[in-house]
């Protein structure tokens, strides 16, 4: 009698589903709950990267997705194992990208017992996921796989999660994988309406101060926001999300709006007579105050989800669909635009209110910034945490490129920055990646040093150290009199250059800026992992700046202005 055919497992299924969805990557921990899967991934051709915490890996798989536009995939245990990805599924819902996370449960009879490492994972995701599964009968799994990744990459991009108890992963699986998915609940709207599009057309025509906002929902259609631009001339705008998705150095682009934006950005929205709202919400940042936000401009609002539409800004030209579907056809609909005075007023702003630092300590972080986008050439990924360094690199270390800005955008997480580092260095391999952090920010995930140095990946991580916790301290000083609560991190932050080098990267700690230029320059050339500890003035500030509460016509210029230059040798950013 033969040896009968070993039987295959929900676990060996999971993995299965997974390599039909086209997974070659994950990035997780094991534990308990889910070492059946774990089991079933020796055997798989699927790799996986074995992260130091789970918020880390959330994040290496969202990048992943952001670089590369596939779908990153996280795995983890139950209980604290799937609380820690919390953080990291919110962050990929407010910014809209796509991974599926496969968390193990404890075993169906000891669910809602209290069992170790139970926590209720459907409940606590359900307001951080675009939608989440708990898997309760093995044959179901292939189907639920491949409805998570079309409603991952689907319509609006967001995380989803399956939950799988250990029971259904142990179970004998003989289902079959050849699954159609069928979702009648679920039709996102891709070509937008043509009599939306044609009373667009008529009101961009009708325009004389005219600019093309571009969010993050254009990284995917970059090529056809370019041919709009052509064919129409008009000046771009480009949020946060957004960076790369049109060139920042293009002649159209106006740069970054909102509490940090551009002046040439912000008083283009507070003087136009038009927004055209390209896969942007139009939150907060963006807007300050929504009475003072573009008094005078009708708004045309093209995005792909329905429920952003007239949110926070009245579109008085909605038009649902996807941008790659809609731009060529509103594009087919005009002609070059006729706004020769518009582009002379938005010159002249663009003239006078370059970007500007000062020079006059031994190192700032826009210096060091500058000196990265420099040496890296513009052939390179660039991740950041949050903080002023944050938007010093939105403005100083742009990229002409689509899916090569990667940063936490609405939920703002601190310590993003480094596994997002190494979920682009995956997707990406033939590319250096640069990380800007903050002495704040580079704490909260340092630990993935340690997965940097293992797969001797090709990250600079720069370092603006100012050895407080900056944005904070900016606020305090201009708002709360100065009464600087809990910020200050010098007395007691590690030798970072040390630090590294006990994970087996190369550190150096960097004090003036000749230095700088020269470690910098060696890093990137260098092709491996290195920690620059650039120590950088403490008291810097992010200007301009709205005020929170205040209008977009409100900024504080700061060092931004022209006329306010005292004694400062200044250097003018191209």
């Amino acid at each position: 009698m033969g040896k009968s055919r070993p039987q295959m497992t929900g676990a060996a299924a999971v993995l299965t589903a997974l390599e039909r969805q086209g997974v070659d990557t994950v990035f997780g921990l094991p534990g308990g709950a889910i070492m059946p899967i774990y089991d079933a991934l020796y055997d798989s051709r699927i790799r996986h990267i074995l992260m130091r915490h789970e918020q880390a890996a959330a994040h290496a798989a969202d990048a992943y997705y952001r670089a590369s536009g596939r779908c990153g995939v996280t795995f983890a245990t139950s209980g604290p194992g799937a609380t820690n990805l919390v953080t990291g599924l919110a962050t990929a819902m407010m910014d809209s990208s796509a991974l599926v996370a496969i968390t193990g449960n404890v075993a169906n009879p000891l669910i809602g017992t209290d069992a170790f490492q139970e926590a209720d994972v459907y409940g606590i995701t359900l307001p951080v996921t675009k939608h989440n599964y708990l898997v309760k009968r093995v044959e179901d799994i292939p189907r639920i796989v491949a409805e998570a990744f079309h409603i991952a990459t689907t319509g609006r991009p967001g995380p989803v999660l399956i939950d799988i108890p250990k029971d259904v992963q142990q179970a004998p699986f003989e289902g079959s994988f050849d699954v159609t998915v069928d979702l009648p609940g679920y039709r996102p709207t891709i070509k937008g309406h043509a009599g939306q599009i044609r009373r667009a057309a008529k009101a961009i025509g009708e325009a004389k101060r005219p600019v093309m906002m571009v969010g993050g929902g254009a990284q995917a259609s970059a090529e056809e926001v370019s041919a709009f631009v052509e064919r129409t001339g008009i000046p771009v705008i480009t949020t946060l999300m957004g960076i790369g998705a049109y060139p920042y150095g293009a002649p159209n682009s106006l740069g970054m709006p909102g509490m940090h934006g551009t002046v040439s950005a912000n008083r283009a929205i507070t003087h136009c007579d038009l927004i055209i709202g390209a896969g942007l919400r139009f939150d907060d940042r963006v807007t300050g105050k929504l009475s003072r936000f573009a008094p005078n401009a009708t708004v045309v609002h093209i995005d792909i989800d329905p429920a952003e539409i007239s949110k926070l800004v009245k579109a008085h030209v909605p038009v649902v669909g996807d941008l790659k579907d809609v731009l060529p056809r509103l594009a087919d609909e005009l002609e070059p635009l006729e706004i020769e005075e518009w582009w002379k007023q938005l010159d002249e702003w663009k003239g006078s209110y370059r970007e500007r630092y000062k020079r006059d300590k031994p190192l700032v972080s826009q210096e060091v910034i500058e000196m990265l986008r420099d040496a890296a050439g513009g052939e390179c990924i660039v991740t950041t945490d949050v903080g002023q360094h944050q938007m010093f690199a939105a403005r100083l270390f742009t990229t002409n490129r689509p899916r090569s800005f990667i940063t936490s955008g609405g939920l703002g997480t601190m310590g993003f920055g480094l596994p997002a580092a190494i979920g682009a260095a995956f997707a990406r391999p033939d590319e250096p990646v640069v990380v800007v952090s903050g002495d704040g920010s580079i704490q909260m995930n340092i630990q993935e040093l340690a997965t940097v140095f293992k797969h001797q990946l090709p990250i600079v991580i720069a370092i603006c150290n100012n050895g407080v916790l900056g944005m904070v301290r900016q606020w305090q000083e201009m708002f709360h009199a100065q009464r600087y609560s809990e910020v200050f991190l010098a007395d007691s932050n590690p030798d970072f250059a040390k630090l590294a080098e006990a994970y087996g990267v190369e550190g150096h700690n960097v004090f003036d800026r000749d230095s700088a230029r020269q470690a910098i320059a060696d890093a990137l050339a260098a092709r491996k992992p290195v920690l620059l500890n650039c120590v950088v003035y403490e008291s810097e500030k992010v200007f301009p700046m709205i005020p929170a509460g205040a209008g977009v016509d409100e900024m504080i210029l700061g060092d931004q202005d022209p006329e306010d230059r005292e004694n400062a040798q200044e250097e003018v950013v191209a």
